[in-house]
């Protein structure tokens, strides 16, 4: 059995991320505070978008495998699939993964589920065509470090209050529409129900917009971390940067309806299935190419010891 690896933490990476959650921390606390101030009990609205992403988290693997087609695969339809999946596992120390196939040209692989014990990776036919041997494994050794890292748990607690501003935002603009009054005497002391509309809405639209920078920032870094794990677990970040660059290369070539279908899960996946260079970064969940082979040859020299 594989002896387990472990991997050096990037200590500029690490304050990356702890800044971002305290960043992310203090928009949620002022959001709090505001409808706090304005005597706006958001108790409903919170259980409502807790039970939702709640439901979302433990049935992640399922609505993924769901919503792209994928299909589990046993040892006896996809033996190298399994053995490596098995590998890199027993190196990260984690349950082997169930493994799934996406029946889709879009070459790409992702990872899900709500803890290693329930995880599930997934190859698209695509990616198994064009890849090597060497860069599957790179890209299953990407995503083995996703479950290790518990990111489908992170971005879903991450994207708790941001989702409970989204659905303020939404709710005040359609009752405002109808000219629904906001009772309270609270709010009456600070200039009526038309002000405090106008100061809630804002408020929520900001801490929507912002806290949504942030989790994209976030899932940036997640997506590093997942590179270096990817690097560490295989020895080989080169073999990694080459499927990055095949994959991203082959994107260009994928028909607009095939990359318009597999949008919504480019959270997941380890290059988002988007092409064009002019997708700003800020609003984007993943490093840009270029910056990504940059770490990989960082992580090349540091593996080599120099």
């Amino acid at each position: 059995m594989a002896r387990p690896l472990r991997v050096a933490a990037d200590a500029g990476l690490t304050a990356r991320m702890l800044l971002t959650m305290v960043l992310l921390g203090a928009v949620y606390l002022f959001f709090v505070s505001v409808m706090l101030a304005y005597g706006v009990d958001i108790t409903f609205v919170a259980v409502f978008v807790g039970i939702m992403l709640l439901a979302q988290y433990y049935l992640s693997d399922k609505l993924v495998l769901w919503s792209t087609g994928a299909r589990e695969v046993s040892p006896s339809e996809a033996p190298e699939l399994h053995d490596m999946v098995g590998r890199l596992a027993a190196l990260a120390d984690l349950p082997k993964p169930r493994v799934a196939i996406v029946p889709t040209d879009v070459p790409n692989a992702f990872a899900t589920g709500r803890n290693p014990n329930n995880a599930v990776v997934a190859v698209t036919s695509g990616l198994m065509r064009r890849l090597s041997k060497p860069e599957i494994e790179a890209v299953l050794a990407h995503e083995i470090t996703h479950v290790k890292n518990r990111d489908v748990a992170v971005i879903t607690i991450a994207s708790f209050f941001a989702t409970v501003a989204a659905f303020l935002t939404r709710q005040l603009m359609w009752l405002g529409y109808w000219g629904v009054p906001m009772g309270g005497d609270r709010r009456d002391e600070r200039g009526g129900g038309a002000y405090a509309w106008v100061i809630i809405y804002l408020v929520s639209l900001v801490v929507y917009f912002v806290s949504y920078l942030l989790i994209q920032a976030l899932s940036r870094y997640r997506e590093y971390a997942a590179d270096r794990g990817a690097a560490y677990l295989t020895g080989a970040p080169s073999n990694l940067a080459s499927a990055l660059m095949k994959i991203s290369g082959v994107m260009e070539r994928i028909p607009a309806q095939d990359l318009r279908q597999a949008e919504a899960l480019n959270a997941f996946f380890i290059v988002p299935a988007l092409r064009g260079s002019s997708i700003a970064e800020l609003f984007s969940t993943h490093p840009s190419l270029e910056k990504r082979l940059a770490y990989l040859r960082k992580l090349e020299l540091e593996l080599a010891g120099r």
